[in-house]
């Protein structure tokens, strides 16, 4: 059945007050899609559909819901409401719940919690923002490792259905550190009596509780984990994060990297909700720096104003060019920043490789650069004539002018586009600062440089 249809049933049995048949027909329906549901519906309707829930599923359908969707039920139920939803959903999803709330709402979520509760999210909310620590869950299953294989399935079995995730095991010694992973698959097809230290995988991947989110998304991506355990300082083993988390985090940062790239401002609102004066801010701050750089792109043309102003028709095919090779040069210039930017995103390029990279793009923009000299060279020939009142004058040192400026600008914006976005990251800043916009930019105002004082060599003017 089509998702619509879906949704006029639900909206029928709603409206006609059939709640039995409405919470049959929501038990049909995964969490993701309930939540989905419940985005649609009105303050009044939404508590309703939420109190017909099963109390098996709706901690689970209330971790899937919108920020604004979770402070509105909160304000609307009870205390006693509130502490049972707490109680039910895992430790992170409470927390990142938390984290989208005001302070006020959060204090009498807090309030509401049993004491050990509060003092585990208290303890994560302490953790700083996007780091390890902040999104790891405690719901996990640790074992040591003189354990057997038959003494593990049974903690498996007795506490398993209440944990994130089974699917690897992880082991201490006597003080809690870390010292192996053991995956559930080749636990079970081990026999009862084997000591999990002697299948377990020694030196396991982790990350610490005070790394950033990026690292533990590559970390996961690199190695292909369902699951990463988080230690503290001294190695100890104090939570795991999960795959879904890890998902999360990749659309965020990515979105976050679209955004810089773009010239915007990070943020984290929906943009169907979010109001235009905010997005307007969003936008402006980038919009006027590149105004205040884009004004010595002014002054570079005023400045060879006398160039533009030559004799005859040489004059209009300068001026005619000028677009054609700032457009040339900045699309240069983003081709490389974003291979460059995705290649230290994903970790294929490192700080080291400065030299390797810029090698690399010069021999491509000699390449390109020769390609598109004989292209432009051919153009204003014996093509730009033909859309001129007055043709002459258009001589093969004109088409030589354009064609090399071209060719400098091409050099200039690849390398541009190679060592900003790496000279950021030495900087200890998101390389996307140095995509398109700000790249276009530099280049523009290069290439006009490069492109009035060949004309004034080779033209004389």
């Amino acid at each position: 059945m089509e998702w619509e249809a879906i949704q006029n049933r639900l909206n029928t049995l709603l409206e006609n007050g059939r709640h039995g048949e409405l919470r049959g027909a929501m038990m049909m329906l995964n969490e993701v899609d309930i939540a989905q549901y419940m985005e649609t519906l009105d303050k009044d309707k939404l508590l309703l559909m939420f109190r017909i829930l099963p109390k098996d599923i709706s901690a689970d359908v209330f971790s899937y819901m919108s920020a604004e969707q979770k402070q509105t039920l909160i304000e609307s139920i009870g205390d006693n409401e509130i502490r049972a939803l707490i109680d039910d959903m895992f430790l992170d999803d409470a927390v990142d719940f938390l984290e989208e709330l005001p302070a006020s709402v959060v204090k009498r979520v807090l309030q509401t919690a049993d004491p050990e509760k509060r003092n585990l999210i208290n303890q994560f909310l302490r953790y700083p923002e996007n780091s390890a620590g902040s999104l790891m869950t405690i719901e996990y299953l640790e074992f040591h490792g003189e354990d057997t294989v038959r003494q593990a399935m049974e903690l498996i079995r007795k506490e398993g259905l209440d944990k994130e995730t089974i699917y690897t095991l992880y082991i201490i010694d006597s003080t809690h550190h870390l010292i192996g992973t053991l995956p559930l698959r080749k636990m079970i097809l081990a026999s009862e009596d084997t000591v999990l230290s002697s299948i377990m995988e020694r030196n396991p991947v982790s990350v610490c509780t005070t790394d950033d989110q990026e690292k533990v998304a590559e970390l996961v991506r690199r190695y292909d984990l369902y699951a990463i355990p988080v230690v503290d300082k001294e190695d100890r083993l104090v939570g795991i994060i999960t795959a879904d988390d890890v998902m999360d985090v990749i659309e965020e940062e990515t979105t976050e990297d679209f955004e810089k790239m773009a010239a915007l401002t990070p943020s984290d609102d929906e943009y169907l909700k979010t109001s235009p004066f905010k997005l307007a801010l969003n936008r402006i701050p980038w919009l006027l720096v590149m105004a205040i750089i884009a004004i010595f792109t002014g002054l570079i043309i005023t400045k060879y104003e006398d160039v533009l102003q030559a004799t005859g028709s040489v004059g209009i095919i300068l001026t005619s060019c000028i677009p054609m090779l700032m457009d040339t040069g900045g699309n240069c210039g983003a081709q490389s920043s974003t291979l460059i930017i995705r290649g230290l995103s994903l970790g294929q390029i490192t700080l080291k490789d400065f030299f390797k990279a810029l090698w690399k793009e010069f021999r491509v923009a000699i390449i390109v650069g020769a390609v598109l000299f004989i292209f432009t060279f051919l153009r204003v020939m014996y093509v730009n004539p033909l859309f001129m009142e007055n043709g002459t004058g258009i001589t093969w040192q004109v088409a030589l002018v354009v064609s090399a400026a071209l060719f400098c600008t091409i050099m200039l914006a690849k390398a541009l586009g190679c060592a900003m976005p790496m000279l950021a990251k030495r900087l200890g800043l998101d390389p996307a600062l140095m995509a398109s916009p700000m790249i276009t930019t530099v280049v523009d105002m290069s290439s006009l440089f490069i492109y009035f004082n060949i004309a004034k060599m080779v033209l004389h003017l």
